[in-house]
């Protein structure tokens, strides 16, 4: 992914459409609503992801249950590489960038195929030789998640990517957590990533609101992540890890906010504010009436608004001359 100023923000799919178009297309509709830039989903052919002793996580045994295997919830939640067709489409006839996240090698040439910006690698592939291998021969940028990671990980993972060729790479800082908890985000470590390997870094966000986003923002994450539903009620493992539309609009708004706000990082009077200046900068005035000769002292001047006379700094440079004319006092003393 080619560095900007602009913050890229990705809507995450994920598997929150429940094997379903309809609810994939409403989500496409809903992230385009929210201002993101990307949306995101996962595209995975279940036997090649999991073996059939595979258990959940505790975090999915705690939204679907213990009585299926990994790999059963996982056949429900699967889409098409048709489907996958039909939504890149859709994307493009919404106007939002469409990127899926392939978790096995089959899955990474099907994706191949439709052109894609960028391939995402969640955490999971990072130690997954194979797969970078073949993620790196492609020649595409990579946005590169870590949670879970080592940072001799992420330079195994970078070199190995950079050695089969691949393009530029963002590196997002992650916790492999659904929630995350505040204690453990760690968004300091965004600086750490970046001294050591001196790639863009951004933020993959598992916790449970919208203000950690927001402060990766602030702190100048390149690319954000965040899992969003349509409903965090819905049944499947990560709705309620995941904001729903109302809060994804919020956190791009203020993402934005942030954005504009960071600036260029060196200080100076800007356009804005400039009109500003002589309404609450102060002058040197008469603080009583002076007669033309008078010897200015602090006994008859002082310092006052507005600010379109003599500047204060000047105030040792006037003490002990003398009064040009007459003047007023408030009026603003000329020498």
């Amino acid at each position: 992914m080619n560095s900007t100023k602009h913050i890229c923000i990705i809507a995450e799919a994920g598997v929150n459409h429940n094997g379903s178009m309809d609810i994939a297309k409403q989500l496409v509709c809903r992230a385009k609503e929210s201002g993101a830039d990307y949306i995101k989903f996962q595209t995975f052919v279940p036997e090649n992801l999991v073996s059939r002793f595979a258990q959940k996580a505790e975090y999915q045994k705690e939204t679907t249950g213990e009585k299926e295997t990994q790999l059963q919830m996982l056949r429900k939640l699967a889409l098409t590489y048709d489907d996958f067709h039909m939504l890149k489409e859709y994307c493009m006839e919404m106007g939002i960038g469409f990127v899926s996240t392939p978790f096995d090698l089959d899955s990474i040439d099907f994706l191949e195929s439709l052109d894609m910006d960028f391939w995402k690698v969640p955490s999971g592939e990072i130690t997954n030789l194979p797969y970078l291998e073949k993620i790196g021969k492609t020649g595409r940028d990579v946005v590169l998640s870590t949670g879970m990671c080592q940072i001799k990980e992420i330079r195994d993972a970078l070199e190995v990517l950079e050695k089969n060729g691949a393009g530029n790479v963002t590196i997002l800082h992650c916790n492999t957590e659904y929630p995350t908890p505040y204690t453990d985000v760690n968004l300091k470590a965004m600086a750490h990533i970046q001294r050591e390997t001196g790639l863009p870094v951004g933020y993959s966000d598992h916790t449970a609101g919208i203000e950690i986003p927001i402060a990766a923002a602030a702190l100048g994450a390149a690319v954000i992540e965040k899992h969003f539903t349509l409903d965090k009620t819905m049944e499947g493992p990560d709705h309620r890890a995941s904001l729903e539309p109302d809060e994804l609009r919020q956190m791009v708004l203020a993402i934005r906010h942030v954005e504009a706000g960071l600036g260029d990082g060196i200080k100076r009077r800007t356009t804005s504010e400039s009109k500003n200046l002589s309404i609450v900068r102060k002058s040197v005035v008469a603080k009583r009436n002076i007669a033309r000769g008078e010897v200015l002292t602090k006994e008859n001047i002082t310092v006052k608004r507005p600010g379109n006379g003599i500047n204060p700094m000047k105030w040792n440079e006037i003490i002990g001359t003398f009064a040009s004319r007459d003047f007023i006092e408030d009026e603003l003393i000329e020498l």
